[in-house]
């Protein structure tokens, strides 16, 4: 099974930051799975910069915005991925529900993240996951940001109740709030 690591905090808390360092002290092979699309000029700029930051490290890069299970139970010969992030799958599994026509539920949501966890009972390594805590703000003006917001709640939820470690990144300082100790 492997060592699952979430880290959260808000948008531009240094949880990224961490999450790198935290899987560069990790030994062996690395992958770093980036669940963001390219949507646009600005976009493109961002994940060119977060690919900068880790030219040289030997770091592979694998580009999934839906099916990280399958990434996590297909690509053998790593010992550490790095998930950036769920906040962004959410937001993609929303979109691939509306594009097929279907609404995403409360437990839709639940079932893929089960579906991940079960995924990372099959791998012998370290699973690190970024999310963003968005719960923390106002309500949001309409539905389907209202319904995001939840389902991303429920998503850091799930991975932090099965999580070894998750850590809390406020103003670039980490925060453990969970370390199970292994017996």
């Amino acid at each position: 099974m492997a060592r699952i690591v979430l880290v959260t905090g808000g948008s531009r808390s240094g949880k990224s930051d961490y999450a790198l360092e935290t899987a560069q002290a990790s030994p062996g092979k690395r992958a770093f799975v980036a669940t963001c699309p390219v949507t646009d000029e600005e976009m493109a700029r961002r994940i060119q910069k977060h690919r900068d930051q880790r030219s040289g490290l030997q770091w592979d890069t694998i580009e999934e915005k839906v099916k990280i299970a399958e990434i996590l139970r297909n690509s053998s010969g790593f010992d550490v991925f790095l998930v950036d992030c769920l906040t962004l799958w959410v937001n993609n599994i929303m979109y691939e529900a509306s594009q097929e026509g279907r609404d995403m539920t409360e437990e839709g949501i639940v079932t893929e993240c089960e579906d991940l966890l079960r995924a990372c009972s099959g791998f012998n390594g370290t699973v690190i996951f970024v999310t963003n805590e968005v719960g923390s703000g106002i309500v949001p003006e309409n539905a389907a940001a209202r319904l995001y917001r939840d389902l991303v709640g429920r998503c850091n939820q799930i991975m932090a109740k099965e999580a070894d470690v998750v850590t809390l990144v406020v103003s670039g300082l980490p925060m453990n709030i969970k370390e199970r100790n292994e017996i």
